[in-house]
């Protein structure tokens, strides 16, 4: 049985940070393993750009270029990998402020941040080629070999947008659980929820074409109805 004890500023401080040290640790470790699987990485993440121009080419103009894309494919690696730690740190930082009821919660929340988010990342990967292949298009007659660093920086950064945009529908049933919002808020909310959600996507997508708003979009609504569901039929709120 958990017993919530008050605790001095500095004692909340040192335990935030022996949770950074913590989620540092898991992220090098992770990291370390993308690492060792670097090609293989490669060869994942490149193959979006492959598929939208199979007759250009990835190309290097600075002598650490390849240096920096080999560390962010750790990073991204590590971040990956390390996310079900990173999220316990975060919900066990946070506990001690969280009543007995909301506690309860606190592992299928979790588990589902895992899950939506590598599910996010995923999702992403798969809609990319559709993104490149439109921007590389653009005008048909420029060759488009690309800067291998600028490619990695534009494609991590679009996969972790993904995987942070299918974060949303648990922090919603989370601020449920919590008692801040209810089932009937979220029904009356549908109007706005769509429109919030088009501009996201919008912002993430690459192409902003009709495609590919459509396909971010809609998974993204189909899980605001979800936790519509689930917050009045589960938490009856």
């Amino acid at each position: 049985m958990i017993e919530d004890k008050p605790q001095s500023i500095l004692a909340h401080l040192e335990e935030l940070r022996w949770r950074v040290v913590k989620i540092f640790i898991a992220v090098l470790v992770g990291g370390a393993v993308a690492l060792i699987f670097s090609d293989q990485l490669r060869v994942i993440l490149e193959a979006p750009f492959h598929a939208a121009a199979p007759d250009n080419e990835l190309q290097t103009l600075a002598a650490t270029e390849q240096w920096g894309v080999l560390m962010r494919i750790g990073l991204f690696g590590g971040v990956i990998l390390a996310s079900p730690v990173v999220l316990y740190q975060v919900w066990a930082f946070i506990q001690p402020a969280l009543t007995s009821k909301e506690r309860n919660w606190a592992w299928p929340i979790v588990g589902a941040l895992v899950l939506l988010f590598v599910g996010g990342v995923m999702f992403g990967y798969l809609t990319l080629p559709r993104g490149l292949e439109f921007l590389l298009k653009i005008f048909p007659d420029v060759e488009t070999n690309l800067r291998l660093g600028d490619y990695y920086s534009f494609t991590l950064r679009f996969l972790l947008a993904f995987g942070l945009a299918f974060l949303f529908p648990v922090f919603l049933f989370a601020a449920a659980a919590a008692g801040i919002i209810t089932s009937k808020q979220l029904a009356s909310g549908r109007r706005w929820a769509i429109l919030i959600i088009v501009i996201g996507a919008a912002l993430i997508t690459p192409s902003g074409d009709a495609f590919s708003l459509l396909v971010l979009s809609v998974p993204l609504y189909l899980m605001y109805e979800a936790t519509y569901w689930l917050v009045r039929l589960v938490l009856r709120k």
